[in-house]
């Protein structure tokens, strides 16, 4: 070059011509390898050195091969196929990554030779490149993953964290990732819960479709929800297990955070199962039913009081099964945890979860014995209030009303049957000792029916009433229990206390009062037979006799032939119907 310089004009005119048409190619073709997408960075980041040392203006180029750099990053971001075989064995596609990766590291390491000062700009592209990994990642952890697919995405990112650090420790990228891992897993916690939450509430909501009311009895109902919470809590908590024992490097650096988020993610979860209870169990709230799929034209309304029953045994099956045995689980595996710091209260409190839960169930079980108590009330109401009783004629059979009562007991009954355990029956009554309403309600069963005239009633009404400051106190609203016995014991009781109530409103005729006779003796039978405090039901139907007796204007009981003959006709024409039905 310096002779062509100096001798340009003389007889080296031609050869400078040459050499220039030579040098013009090189340039030309380092031009090409520099801006060829079918070269690799690496490649042209040497074409770049060479066109410098050709003192060919390279001032421009920089500008280019950063974007081209940028550009590139698109390359070696993660993909969901990426990320599910990213946790064993290399798969195309994770080798592709791997192999952009490097190449990216590669064209960092020449560029940094090439134009130092790009160091700034370099280390932005890296914590990009980084940056989108783990913002990908974040919405894939959203999804419905196993432990081992995050895994297997941490480790990915980390190794490509790794190998920048090693090219370009300016960029800091461990610290970086560090704060960006934390939100990963704050959301795969997150999401796990959240579908452990989706997964118990679709176990038991199938009750409330139509076309799986007929498919799911409430047993199969509780026998699913009781499996989702246990079963399902049960395996949250071993995949967490998995993550905590995995000896990734960006995972070791959190475990004591890991126990944190395990811990709190426990509490909110159980609050927010407790929420979804309460507001499932308002049945005028239709919001939570569409939540999942169910429209109000789709739910079927007599399944409804089924599940509010479930809802209270499975509160209880929480508080005294799945409680315990994940405090057993967090205390072995998930103890420790010092992010918090050692005069916070605990993350997980099993104590306030069983207390609230305790008092979701009892919620649950009074609500679902009010809804049940209602339905007959209306029944009741109507048979009570409908009749002019003062111009009642004499009862000829059991009223159908009757009917209707002991049908729904029926329904009540095979409800409880399906999901409470049987309890122990009390105050039953027996031919030796007899009980309290015995000597209460004989009186005036058995000595007003031996008694023709009104004058003679109404004084045996009074002796009555004067008995009952003698005789033995009986109980008749106790504390219920989760048992069939208690619940069906209780609705009785509340249809027995509003029978007595419409009676008071209204006033009777002779033949009136013994159509109420009639209907609650041929009632004493099957009631007795489902309910567990025979003594305090007795009470109550003799309450109900009383009450009428009080608002009667001629009070002569049936005599006993008379009555026993139309409650004999009664279970006859009842038998006869059912062997109807059944053949």
């Amino acid at each position: 070059m310096p002779i062509f310089k100096a001798y340009g004009d003389s007889s080296f005119k031609d050869c400078k011509q040459a050499s220039e048409e030579a040098i013009a190619n090189v340039i030309k073709n380092l031009q090409g390898k520099l801006f060829s997408d079918s070269e690799s960075i690496q490649v042209r980041a040497e074409a770049a050195v060479l066109l410098k040392q050709l003192d060919f203006p390279v001032n421009n180029l920089k500008t280019k091969l950063l974007e081209k750099l940028e550009q590139s990053i698109t390359d070696i971001q993660l993909s969901p196929e990426e990320i599910n075989n990213g946790s064993g064995d290399l798969s195309p596609s994770a080798s592709s990554h791997k192999a952009a990766t490097h190449e990216f590291m590669e064209a960092v390491r020449a560029l940094l030779v090439i134009f130092p000062d790009s160091e700034k700009q370099l280390v932005k592209f890296a914590q990009d490149l980084v940056t989108k990994n783990f913002a990908t990642a974040e919405e894939y952890v959203k999804t419905r993953i196993h432990p081992e697919d995050l895994l297997g995405v941490l480790r990915v990112v980390w190794d490509d964290v790794l190998l920048i650090d090693e090219v370009l420790p300016e960029a800091a990228l461990s610290n970086h990732s560090l704060e960006a891992a934390n939100v990963v897993v704050k959301l795969y916690v997150r999401s796990a819960f959240s579908h452990l939450l989706q997964d118990i509430s679709d176990s038991f909501l199938q009750v409330l479709k139509k076309d799986g009311a007929e498919q799911y009895s409430l047993e199969a109902v509780l026998d699913s929800s009781t499996k989702a919470v246990l079963q399902g809590g049960m395996n949250v908590l071993l995949g967490f297990r998995k993550i905590l024992d995995d000896d990734s490097g960006i995972l070791v650096r959190q475990r004591e955070l890991f126990v944190d988020l395990v811990q709190e993610g426990f509490q909110t979860f159980f609050k927010q199962l407790e929420d979804q209870f309460l507001l499932f169990s308002g049945r005028n709230n239709s919001s939570a039913i569409q939540l999942h799929g169910l429209a109000e034209g789709a739910i079927d309304e007599k399944a409804f009081p089924g599940l509010v029953l479930v809802l209270a045994q499975l509160s209880a099956f929480i508080e005294q099964t799945v409680i315990p045995k994940i405090t057993e689980e967090i205390a072995a595996s998930f103890s420790g945890g010092s992010v918090r710091g050692y005069e916070s209260r605990p993350a997980f409190a099993p104590g306030e979860i069983c207390r609230k839960f305790r008092s979701a169930g009892e919620k649950f079980l009074h609500l679902y014995i009010n809804m049940r108590t209602q339905r007959i009330s209306l029944i009741l109401k109507k048979r009570f209030t409908t009749p002019n009783w003062v111009k009642h004629k004499e009862p000829r059979e059991v009223h159908m009303f009757v009917d209707f009562f002991l049908q729904e007991l029926e329904v009540i009954h095979n409800e409880v049957k399906q999901i409470l355990p049987q309890g122990i029956r009390k105050h039953r009554r027996t031919d030796s000792n007899g009980s309290s309403v015995s000597s209460r309600s004989n009186p005036l069963r058995e000595e007003k029916l031996g008694r023709s005239n009104t004058q003679r009633a109404r004084s045996q009404l009074l002796e009555t009433h004067l008995a009952k400051l003698f005789k033995q106190k009986v109980e008749i609203f106790t504390k219920i229990e989760y048992t069939q016995e208690s619940v069906v014991t209780t609705i009785v009781k509340f249809c027995l206390k509003s029978v007595q109530e419409f009676v008071r409103l209204q006033t009777f005729n002779r033949s009136g009062f013994q159509q109420i006779q009639l209907d609650i003796q041929f009632l004493r039978t099957p009631i007795r037979e489902i309910v567990e405090d025979e003594a305090a039901v007795d009470f109550l139907l003799d309450e109900v006799i009383v009450a009428t007796a009080e608002r009667c204007l001629d009070p002569i009981p049936l005599e006993p032939p008379i009555l026993d003959k139309l409650v004999q006709a009664k279970l006859a024409k009842t038998k006869e119907q059912n062997t109807t039905i059944s053949s």
